[in-house]
């Protein structure tokens, strides 16, 4: 039975794989990261003194679903609306330099290589992958982890019903006269 990350609540896997970051030292945050804006769309610099860390666990994560993904696809993920006043908002995208430097981050932890064949940007390396499903959080609500298989569904005996007819091609054909003429 495989992990899926699917399974795994964001609300709670995002942190968790957060603090894990934090203890690697290729994950710094840079100086000039406290005074920039993560975008067009944003007044003032990200708040939050955990916002690079989550930031580059949310990265990781989406190249675990996605699979290959370029920095241009990560700004549009990432992007927002611009309040423009008396104008209606726009959607601008996020500023691509802290999502570059994040991956290049990721690439000399080891967890992220570049793909340059058709499909173009970076994918989780075996490693990677490792770490993701290493997180433990609860899954989401309604879902049980143990009962979720990525093998197909086997159908014994016991699961067919119990009795069931055989149908000729002549109660067919009385059945679909009976629904047309009950149409009319």
């Amino acid at each position: 039975m495989a992990k899926l990350i699917y399974v795994k609540d964001p609300v709670k896997f995002v942190p968790a794989l957060a603090e894990v970051l934090k203890g690697m030292d290729e994950f710094a945050v840079p100086e000039w990261a406290n005074y920039v804006k993560s975008g067009v769309s944003r007044e003032r610099p990200p708040v939050s003194e955990d916002f690079w860390y989550t930031r580059a666990a949310s990265i990781l994560r989406q190249l675990y679903i996605h699979g290959v993904v370029g920095v241009g696809k990560l700004r549009t993920r990432y992007g927002s609306k611009k309040d423009r006043g008396g104008s209606p908002d726009k959607f601008k995208k996020a500023g691509g330099k802290i999502i570059r430097v994040i991956l290049q981050q990721a690439e000399a932890a080891g967890l992220v290589e570049k793909v340059l064949r058709l499909q173009h940007g970076r994918r989780l390396t075996a490693k990677g992958r490792e770490l993701l499903d290493s997180i433990e959080v609860e899954s989401k609500e309604g879902l049980n982890f143990e009962e979720v298989s990525t093998k197909p569904m086997e159908i014994t005996q016991e699961d067919a019903p119990e009795e069931v007819g055989e149908v000729t091609e002549e109660e067919v054909k009385e059945e679909i006269v009976e629904d047309v003429e009950d149409a009319k």
